[in-house]
């Protein structure tokens, strides 16, 4: 398989706030901003792999600056890292407030997908090579924080066993 640049995986959608997609506060819903993130992500890992691909985590996402009714979102989102099916995905989120022209950064997370094949099994991918600045240093710290993920699945997954499918769950 031929390794490809990061920028081929460049995804980038913008949209509006409309009042159906705040809270009370008048800002957009953290839910609705992850449906944007995981949707825009998983098509920047769509065309890094050129095969189906399944979300298997999503990193912590901050939300550092609010986002009104009226602004504009862009989440932009490209491939940083590859291992042998999986791929971590980086995405900035950009609010714009359409009157002023002020511009913020709200987020920045990183996604991890796998692609799969006809049988949903994960299924090897092209290796990503960066080329830019930002992208070398992305793909330089990438290891680690695939290191972190390998761990906290390892929780969650000892989490999962403790608590099981029972509720109330054992108090002992």
């Amino acid at each position: 398989m031929e390794s490809k640049p990061c920028i081929n995986s460049l995804t980038v959608k913008t949209t509006h706030v409309l009042p159906p997609d705040t809270n009370n506060h008048g800002t957009l819903f953290g839910g609705k901003l992850m449906a944007h993130i995981d949707d825009v992500a998983a098509i920047a890992a769509v065309r890094h792999a050129r095969l189906p691909v399944v979300t298997a985590s999503m990193d912590s996402i901050d939300f550092l600056e609010p986002i009104k009714e009226g602004d504009s979102i862009c989440v932009e989102a490209f491939v940083t890292w590859t291992h042998n099916t999986s791929m971590e995905v980086f995405i900035k989120t950009v609010s714009e407030n359409l009157l002023t022209g002020d511009r913020n950064v709200c987020t920045t997370a990183f996604l991890t997908f796998v692609a799969i094949d006809d049988e949903g099994q994960p299924t090897p991918i092209p290796h990503v090579y960066p080329e830019t600045d930002h992208e070398k240093q992305l793909n330089a710290s990438a290891p680690g924080r695939a290191e972190q993920r390998k761990q906290r699945r390892k929780q969650s997954k000892e989490m999962a066993t403790t608590f099981s499918t029972s509720y109330p769950w054992n108090q002992s």
